[in-house]
């Protein structure tokens, strides 16, 4: 057939540079790798990805003794509260198994829903902010229970070795036992994982603040203190001041009625509901693997993208073919044969369609091994994807080979088509960043089908691919190159 030996012709042309085979498979995956260590390992991140809190644990949590404590037994109205320890207000509720960090952690994990990376250790801590991979991490001192145990808002004659953790900007981390290891390079960052920490701080150490010292009201040294302000106070019988004291206690409560202040909670402050476990929110810190960024999220945008984009520069490729043979007169001669246009045209699209299909294939293999990147659960679909692009890049550059007459005229035509669809597409740039009549108008390029069908088959955490998509962008894409064909034909001067 007068096309397959038009076809084979041609391949033996693209074979006889093997220079220029090689820089058409390797300057992509060049490119790919510089953008991949450029960008850094939070591009490709979701957005809920990115609201992290990074911790390390050093909190040895409370002696035996602290940690267990029983509820207080209110006592009867005429009974004596008697003498009075210093440790007496600390037998309270006090979560029997959980350090203080713990507590903390759950508040931010399930509270305020953010995902908690737990790092060994502050070496490692200290390497990842000095790298610039993270823009600050929390370590919680190993005297971290004990301090957040004598925070209070009383002086140390109701309680010993108290702290007072407040100020004007909200929790001094400093007296508490927490420490903020952040990238002065990276302030936005830091300063968003300090607020998040403030508010979580807040929550907890409060409602044990106020729980304290609300536990302290009717006690002896309670009622010992408000004799210096209370007249002839002193002079009551023990057991009337006793009264006074539990019947203060219980109208403290009533009077803010809206609040258990005996709470150790937030919720259980402001008399709310817990908020649901998310045990799925904390997870242990995990290397990034060694190499080129092996695994990493951002080349699974990366590779089908620039996959795309690089497989329409075929269009330079087939523009300049043409011009060589309408400068040595072949173009001519094959006119002279008994040969159709259509299928000296289909002579023409072959090898360089085969060409665009082996690219494709080949950089994604090169994305799998070099780049560790995930073919999804089904594979196989690939396989028609690459073909529809490529068959949608040929039909392109066979339409602008006709529109071409030089081979400036192919660098300038080719060169402004390509760059232009691959910025209007999201090739260049992820969709999720482009405004949302962007998004829509991308649909009118065919790497934007391209790039729904890939971001079907190769997110790793999608959780069943819609065959629908896939099918409908492949058929589009074919739709396009068709209609490209079509239009080369016709407009193509095979003089």
């Amino acid at each position: 057939m007068p096309a397959f030996t038009i076809a084979l012709k041609d391949l033996r042309l693209l074979l006889r540079d093997p220079r220029s085979a090689v820089i058409l498979l390797l300057m992509p995956l060049v490119l790919i790798l510089v953008l991949g260590l450029s960008l850094g390992d939070a591009f490709g991140r979701k957005p809920d990805d990115q609201l992290q809190i990074s911790v390390v644990v050093e909190d040895i949590g409370l002696p035996e003794t602290l940690v267990i404590r029983p509820p207080v037994k209110e006592k009867p109205a005429g009974a004596v509260l008697g003498s009075m320890s210093f440790a007496a207000p600390m037998q309270r509720k006090h979560p029997p198994t959980k350090r203080w960090v713990d507590v903390l952690l759950d508040d931010l994990k399930d509270t305020g829903n953010i995902k908690i990376e737990v790092i060994p250790s502050r070496a490692e801590a200290e390497q990842l902010v000095k790298r610039g991979k993270r823009s600050a991490v929390i370590v919680f001192e190993p005297e971290f229970s004990d301090r957040v145990d004598r925070c209070s808002f009383v002086g140390s004659e109701f309680r010993p070795n108290p702290i007072n953790p407040l100020d004007r900007y909200g929790v001094v981390t400093q007296e508490v036992g927490v420490t903020v290891l952040d990238n002065p390079y990276q302030p936005i960052g830091g300063s968003v994982v300090k607020q998040v920490t403030q508010v979580s701080l807040m929550r907890v150490i409060v409602p044990w603040m106020i729980g304290q010292a609300f536990d302290l009201i009717g006690t002896p040294l309670f009622m010992k203190k408000m004799e210096g302000y209370i007249p002839g106070f002193s002079f009551l019988p023990t057991e009337m001041r006793a009264s006074i004291g539990l019947g203060i206690r219980k109208g403290i409560g009533g009077f803010f009625g809206n609040y258990d202040f005996t709470a150790l909670t937030w919720y259980g402050l402001t008399k709310d509901i817990p908020p649901d476990v998310k045990a799925a929110n904390a997870a242990a810190y995990t290397p990034p693997p060694t190499g080129l960024g092996r695994g990493a999220k951002k080349y699974q945008i990366l590779v089908p993208s620039y996959t795309v984009t690089f497989a329409f520069f075929l269009v330079l490729t087939v523009g300049w073919l043409f011009v060589a043979e309408r400068r040595h007169g072949t173009m001519v001669r094959l006119r002279a044969a008994p040969i159709t246009r259509g299928q000296i045209l289909l002579g023409k699209l072959l090898p360089c369609f085969a060409v665009s299909a082996i690219q494709g294939f080949t950089l994604l293999l090169f994305g799998k091994l070099i780049f560790g990147m995930s073919f999804g659960a089904e594979p196989w679909l690939i396989i028609p994807v690459v073909l529809s692009t490529s068959f949608a890049a040929v039909g392109l550059a066979m339409f602008v080979a006709g529109l071409a007459r030089t081979e400036t005229q192919v660098a300038v035509y080719g060169t402004l088509l390509v760059l232009v669809l691959a910025g209007l597409s999201g090739s260049m740039m992820p969709r999720e960043l482009m405004p949302e009549w962007m998004r829509s108008f991308s649909y009118v390029t065919p790497h934007a089908w391209a790039l729904d069908a890939y971001e079907q088959l190769l997110h790793p955490e999608s959780p069943a691919i819609d065959f629908a998509t896939v099918g409908t962008s492949c058929g589009v894409l074919c739709g396009f190159g068709l209609g490209f064909s079509l239009l080369a034909w016709w407009w193509m001067n095979l003089e």
